[in-house]
């Protein structure tokens, strides 16, 4: 992808995410009272620290939304009994986005974040949102053999599966063409599995606009 001005890459988001959110997730009506996604990310404290292969900028930009937009739909991830499939960036993926963004990677992940936010917090919803997916868990094994599903996510936007022909690389397709898929990490794959939220960690964020 070019290197963009941070100013143009919002104005294209905006854009694409001027249309009201869709695609919800819906409560599956019973009270299990289940690990929620928001707990499991906040579960090692919720300080960015040096660990670029956790998700701490996640979690300082679902609760940055909730504390702005407590409605938000993006409270579907503190609540655990909706069933829902989440592939979350790592904090190293986040960097990979500034440096595409501004041509700057930033020393740490409080620099990270504060690019991430400076988008505004309706991107940061849209974006967020883009990498849910409402509906029955999709576990890693699951993934394998879905090459070429489209799923919908919760911002009414779909991505698609694409599996290498080993089975052995699971990477999402989503609507910038230019930029590089993002993998499904395997290491990082099945978090919080057994519950009816589970996440994956993913090399990339899922781009909801061709920037």
């Amino acid at each position: 992808m070019h290197k963009r001005t941070t100013a143009t890459v919002v104005a294209g988001l905006a854009v694409a995410l001027a249309a009201p959110l869709t695609g919800s997730a819906a409560h599956a009506g019973d009270s299990r009272g289940n690990t929620s996604l928001a707990q499991v990310l906040a579960a090692d404290g919720n300080e960015f620290d040096r660990n670029w292969m956790d998700f701490d900028i996640v979690d300082a930009a679902v609760n940055a939304v909730l504390d702005a937009k407590p409605d938000s739909t993006v409270g579907v991830l503190a609540d655990g009994d909706v069933d829902l499939t989440a592939f979350i960036p790592t904090d190293r993926a986040f960097r990979r986005l500034v440096d595409d963004l501004t041509g700057d990677k930033p020393a740490t992940e409080q620099e990270t974040f504060d690019v991430v936010a400076s988008l505004g917090i309706d991107t940061v919803e849209g974006v967020l949102l883009y990498h849910v997916v409402p509906g029955p868990a999709i576990d890693y094994r699951t993934a394998r053999k879905a090459d070429g599903a489209r799923l919908e996510t919760a911002l009414g936007k779909k991505i698609r599966v694409n599996v290498s022909p080993n089975g052995k690389v699971v990477r999402l397709k989503d609507r910038d063409p230019d930029a590089r898929n993002p993998i499904v990490l395997r290491k990082l794959s099945d978090i919080n599995k057994g519950n009816p939220q589970i996440a994956h960690g993913i090399r990339d964020v899922l781009r909801p606009a061709n920037l």
